[in-house]
């Protein structure tokens, strides 16, 4: 019989057995002792449900049309271009409207000029009135291209017609064919939007255009050798970056020249007070 058989560990077995007892004795004391020493349980008390957490009501929401306009009792139930363009005249006077403004699709003019003055770029080719005689001049002065002095006279007869209109007057007509000036916004690709809220909006960034001192520092894009622009003066940008960044409004008003830009200003703050709800932000 060989020494792995059971026989053969029966000896071995019996000499522990005592101490397994031992063993298993000693830890069952010890646990109902550590059980014993346990201070006992306190009774399990309901707790009554935890409350959600209060929410704030939601802020209310923007209006639909922040600067609502109201319309004089006695304006047209549908007003025409035409009727915009008979009180652009009775305003300015027929000589004015004749030769500075663009009649033909008047109202569209209008509410894209306005929407544009706050973007990048605003194509003169749109434009409600007629571009100053004249082209963009410059001078040096030292080592770097300003914008001429004698540049600021070309928008004399544009701020002076600006300046000429009774801005209340303004504001009644404004009102009275306001709904033909809505119409071509919608149409201009913002169905919904009120479009006296854009001419608002626009008012304010051309308020907030800087008045820096001093001369207005330009430069010219690169050109390739091969290329000859037949217009460079209207390519010329501002060599400060934070200028070139403004909107096409304006940058149009600083190519203006100092005094026509606080004059603009001046008759634009009386135009916001008459058909704007919020006071500027």
């Amino acid at each position: 019989m060989t020494d792995d058989t059971p026989e053969a560990e029966a000896p071995a077995s019996r000499s522990k057995a005592p101490l397994i007892a031992g063993i298993v004795v000693l830890a069952g004391l010890g646990f109902a002792a550590w059980q014993w020493l346990l201070p006992e349980a306190p009774p399990e008390v309901s707790k009554p449900p935890v409350a959600a957490p209060a929410t704030l009501p939601p802020p209310p929401p923007e209006p639909a049309i922040a600067n609502p306009l109201e319309l004089p009792p006695d304006a047209p139930a549908a007003p025409t271009a035409a009727d915009l363009e008979s009180a652009l005249t009775a305003l300015a006077g027929a000589d004015t409207v004749q030769s500075l403004f663009r009649l033909q699709d008047l109202p569209r003019r209008i509410v894209t000029t306005i929407d544009n003055l706050g973007r990048a770029q605003a194509s003169s080719s749109l434009w409600p009135v007629k571009p100053p005689a004249g082209k963009f001049t410059t001078e040096r002065s030292g080592d770097a291209e300003v914008i001429a002095t004698a540049n600021d006279a070309r928008y004399a007869r544009h701020v002076a017609a600006l300046e000429a209109i009774d801005t209340a007057a303004a504001a009644q007509a404004y009102r009275r064919v306001y709904p033909v000036l809505q119409q071509s916004y919608e149409d201009l690709g913002y169905p919904g939007k009120y479009f006296n809220d854009r001419l608002v909006t626009v008012i304010d960034l051309l308020l907030a255009t800087p008045e820096p001192p001093g001369a207005l520092r330009l430069r010219l894009p690169e050109f390739g050798a091969d290329l000859k622009p037949e217009r460079p003066w209207v390519l010329y940008e501002f060599e400060d970056p934070a200028l070139q960044q403004l909107s096409a409004g304006q940058r149009i008003l600083l190519r203006m020249g100092p005094d026509n830009l606080r004059r603009v200003k001046a008759k634009l703050r009386e135009i916001r007070a008459a058909v704007a709800t919020r006071p500027a932000s």
